[in-house]
């Protein structure tokens, strides 16, 4: 099946402590169908000191299920991803505007 969010896509958070908020895709896991956005569902990381990095508590994007994501629109609202065949090929397109992804 194709994916319907990918890196880079800009995206709405649906559901849980972040609902509302936007940011973009840095790394999707479809096995796991889980994805990560930059900024969104923030946890304190507790790291060792190494002889390279400095060590202490480091905020880090934690996954997020992408059934809690909806991607923005043209309009910056957010909508469902649809798939049709332009010049033979298959693009994604944005149910709310009908415009090409």
């Amino acid at each position: 099946m194709a994916a319907k969010l990918k890196k880079g896509d800009k995206v709405i958070v649906l559901a849980g402590k972040d609902k509302g908020k936007q940011g973009e895709i840095t790394r999707v896991m479809p096995k796991e169908n889980k994805a990560i956005v930059d900024g969104i569902n923030i946890a304190i990381r507790h790291t060792k000191q190494s002889a390279t990095t400095q060590g202490g508590r480091v905020p880090t994007a934690m996954p997020i299920d992408l059934s809690n994501l909806a991607l923005l629109d043209g309009n910056g609202k957010a909508t469902r991803v649809g798939f049709r065949i332009e010049d033979d090929r298959k693009v994604r397109f944005a149910k709310t505007t009908g415009e090409a992804i």
